[in-house]
């Protein structure tokens, strides 16, 4: 039975709640791993398991809203969060827009996945910059030890979602 609402110009359109729950789903999940984890999570040298979830994006479009608000409200905790932030939920939401471009074509999912770690690390500048601002640290230096953990954390979430994505289907 197909059942359409209509929605007047007046009232917004919503996004059905089985959308929503999975959004909160994913964005919970973000904060409960970055947080739970805090003690590698932020600083000059980060393994960020959770960021696992960014190729959740690949699959479906509503990970962008998703990881993009997981990330905003994590970096509330984050030692820099003034700038982690607005800098950190921006450069998030950019980059996964990017992937989901980049990657739009690609049919294998290792090879989107692939492409999708490089780029996330490559965009780690935004954090090393953070860094030198608020802590005066070495740019380069501190640009490859956040892109290396960055890569090292998409490497082992990107097998962990592989190997989901198997077993469900993320794009429904």
């Amino acid at each position: 039975m197909n059942k359409s609402v209509t929605h007047s110009p007046l009232q917004p359109s919503i996004l059905p709640a089985a959308e929503m729950t999975k959004i909160a789903l994913v964005a919970s999940l973000y904060v409960v791993v970055t947080a739970f984890l805090a003690v590698i999570s932020f600083g000059a040298i980060q393994l960020r398991l959770s960021e696992m979830f960014n190729y959740l994006a690949l699959y479906n479009k509503r990970y962008v809203i998703a990881v993009t608000s997981g990330v905003l409200i994590v970096n509330f905790m984050s030692p820099t969060w003034i700038l982690d932030v607005p800098i950190g939920g921006t450069a998030t939401l950019l980059v996964l827009l990017l992937c989901r471009f980049l990657t739009r074509r690609i049919k294998h999912d290792i090879v989107k996945m692939a492409i999708t770690a490089v780029v996330f690390a490559f965009s780690m500048f935004t954090v090393a910059a953070q860094l030198v601002i608020l802590f005066d640290f070495p740019f380069f230096y501190t640009w490859l030890t956040v892109a290396a953990g960055e890569l090292f954390s998409m490497s082992i979430g990107g097998v962990v979602i592989y190997f989901l994505s198997k077993k469900i289907d993320l794009t429904e």
